[in-house]
């Protein structure tokens, strides 16, 4: 029975990780529009409706999600006594991510509040970050190297 609600809480953290990569993808995606629109305002509203609701309706919940199953997966794992360093580094690149999402829930406030000063070219290579540390991620999961 045990294994059973450990197979599905990874089903659950695994869907949540994809709609937050899915989020933490388009948003830059959405701020190189923004900022290469500045002088069309119906475009604008449009873009602000967009960023605060993929914010709001899934980047937050999914993360929070993907982070509490994450972290009671270890827990129910036996891994909080003694993880290996796979798992290690994995919750370093997840905190890579959390610092990522917070840096984008920065710049949408700069948006929001007409603050946002860089160009699409930023956002453009912003972008792949989260690409690197979805790699890394995967690698230590299904290979778990160390």
């Amino acid at each position: 029975m045990m294994a059973d609600g450990y197979g599905w809480l990874k089903v659950l953290h695994v869907l949540a990780m994809i709609s937050w990569m899915a989020g933490l993808f388009y948003l830059p995606r959405l701020f190189v529009y923004h900022s290469e629109n500045k002088s069309n305002s119906s475009l604008i509203a449009v873009f602000l409706v967009m960023e605060r609701r993929l914010l709001k309706a899934i980047m937050r919940p999914a993360g929070l999600v993907t982070v509490v199953t994450g972290l009671v997966l270890i827990h129910l794992g036996g891994w909080d006594q003694a993880m290996p360093v796979w798992l290690w580094l994995k919750l370093l690149f997840v905190a890579g991510m959390l610092v990522f999402h917070g840096v984008l829930e920065m710049h949408a406030v700069r948006f929001r509040t007409g603050r946002e000063t860089r160009p699409g070219r930023y956002f453009r290579i912003v972008n792949e970050v989260p690409t690197v540390l979805l790699i890394a991620i995967v690698v230590l999961v299904i290979l778990k190297p160390f």
